[in-house]
């Protein structure tokens, strides 16, 4: 390798199968990074310093597109209801037509780890064709000490073409897409899309097929931790607020998006963050915020104005925008990456129907109840296709990362919350007075207050009505908030619409969580919600 840290490919990735590579650039750091992108035309670069970069059609994941290799290790182990199967013998035709795709280009290669405890951690490498994907990953992935590249042994290997175009019939695919997954041999091909999260992403499921084997639990959650050392976990899908609740200045931030529940507590999956920056502001949200004014932040999708300012405010492209930095970038980041164990679970949901109150307490059935549901909406842009928040259910709060079958981390979860004796929360962030289209999203500032109340332990302290939809436990009062709000059907124009609403709702989790019955003890069946009949 010379100075610039270029290496001809015999000395690292013949063994993967690339041949006649042009040049291949080995762990160049975020200035070369940025260097590589401006030269090759594709980013730009802001008045702030940030690189913006635009991800054509695809601006968000494409679940529908996700397969994994079903072979003798994965057939019994898999969720296969959840997860599209490739067989071995399509993966190794596309693997082969990716690689030849590779001949003759240069490529980016980082070598990163995902996972901050090192009896669970698992070495990446990832090789791009774009050099602001190898920045944008450096970024979200933990960088391991330069001592230690040299001996570098990657467990799980990425190999990222967003030029590669996938053939249906050839490959056993879906469309010119592809997320191919190989948990046996640690190998993911991603071809057909420019969209950055899909190797972050893809990090992410090899650790939730590869962690519940341990004893250890992966989950799709943000967390924090408190001076007195007292942490939280906050579930949630993208637009929840896991990223926006987690970022508390008076609390050291774990991470924001993945972490993993072991032995000796909890420890971030990465090493960096990917927020939303829809309508991102310095009033609401400052420290990331300030993030997107530094040299080394990779703008997603955020349109610049004629001076290469962001306006956070435009979705034009999409409602998906995003920025990817480092964690040291939050003044408050933990250096290690690790808690204890939690003390506060927080359940976020983006309530579409305007059902929800801002704050339940959830017994410990409750919880398994509502972490198997996994009720939300999806948000506007964070999925293909989905062009408005549509009410969905993803269980474990993450379905589309999740290989195993639900009941396996949901075991994981009742078991550690019940050792560690955790107290949970649900909280929406949706909407209140009125669905989607009628109501508005909940106030952050109530958000933040009751969130802080119930995290420093006041909340407990409250008077609490039970919830005659869902049967939780809802405060009546909370200080430095507004009391109608607390009471959803408060809020709406006519309570008989609430009624009907809250009715279809319960109907919805019902019948989703038919498929859990089986599978789930009759305390937690029993924590089902349910409205009574009106009588005849």
């Amino acid at each position: 390798m010379d100075e610039l840290g270029i290496r001809n490919p015999s000395l690292g990735l013949e063994a993967i199968g690339f041949k006649d590579l042009d040049v291949v650039r080995f762990n160049f750091d975020t200035s070369e990074l940025y260097e590589e992108s401006l030269r090759r035309g594709e980013a730009q670069l802001t008045a702030d310093g940030a690189l913006r970069a635009l991800t054509g059609q695809h601006t968000g994941r494409s679940p529908k597109d996700k397969f994994v290799v079903r072979d003798a290790a994965t057939t019994d182990q898999i969720w296969w209801d959840n997860n599209k199967e490739m067989s071995p013998e399509h993966f190794a035709v596309l693997r082969a037509d990716m690689l030849e795709h590779a001949r003759g280009k240069s490529l980016y290669v980082q070598d990163l780890i995902g996972g901050a405890d090192a009896d669970n951690a698992l070495p990446t490498r990832v090789i791009t064709e774009f050099a602001w994907h190898s920045l944008f990953i450096r970024n979200l992935l933990i960088r391991p000490d330069k001592s230690a590249l040299a001996s570098f042994a990657p467990r799980l290997t990425i190999i990222d073409l967003p030029d590669f175009k996938a053939d249906p019939e050839r490959h056993g695919c879906r469309t010119e897409t592809v997320i191919a997954c190989d948990f046996t041999n640690g190998l993911v091909l991603i071809g057909g899309t420019s969209y950055a999260g899909e190797m972050k992403k893809s990090v992410f499921t090899a650790l939730n097929y590869l962690l519940p084997a341990k004893g250890v639990m992966p989950m799709h959650c943000s967390a924090n931790v408190g001076p007195d050392g007292d942490a939280a976990v906050f579930f949630g899908l993208s637009g929840t607020g896991k990223t926006t609740l987690s970022a508390d200045p008076k609390r050291t931030l774990i991470g924001d998006d993945e972490h993993g529940w072991g032995e000796d507590g909890i420890f971030n999956f990465e090493g960096g963050c990917y927020a939303k920056t829809i309508r991102l502001s310095a009033e609401a949200e400052p420290e990331i915020y300030a993030t997107t004014r530094r040299f080394g932040t990779v703008l997603e999708n955020v349109i610049l104005d004629e001076n290469r300012k962001p306006d956070f405010n435009d979705g034009s492209l999409t409602e998906n925008t995003r920025c990817a930095y480092p964690l040291d970038f939050i003044p408050n980041a933990s250096k290690t990456g690790t808690a204890g164990h939690p003390r506060t679970i927080i359940m976020l949901t983006a309530d579409a129907f305007g059902v929800m109150p801002p704050i339940a307490k959830l017994t410990p059935e409750q919880a398994m109840y509502h972490f198997l549901s996994g009720y939300t909406a999806k948000v506007a842009g964070t999925e293909k296709g989905v062009t408005e928040p549509e009410a969905t259910f993803s269980t474990c709060f993450g379905a589309p990362f999740m290989p195993r079958h639900p009941s396996e981390y949901g075991n994981l979860l009742r078991d550690l919350i019940a050792r560690h004796d955790v107290t949970c929360w649900l909280v929406n962030t949706g909407w209140t007075g009125g669905a989607y289209g009628t109501g508005h999203r909940m106030p952050i500032k109530a958000t933040r207050t009751l969130l802080g109340a119930a995290l420093d332990g006041s909340l407990a302290n409250a008077e609490f009505r039970t919830d005659e939809n869902f049967g939780f436990a809802v405060p009546i009062a909370v200080e430095g908030v507004d009391t109608t709000i607390l009471d959803p059907r408060s809020t709406w124009a006519d309570g008989n619409a609430y009624d009907a609403q809250a009715r279809k709702l319960v109907d919805m989790f019902i019948t989703n969580f038919a498929k859990f019955e089986a599978h789930v003890d009759g305390s937690v069946r029993d924590a089902a919600p349910g409205v009574p009949l009106a009588a005849e």
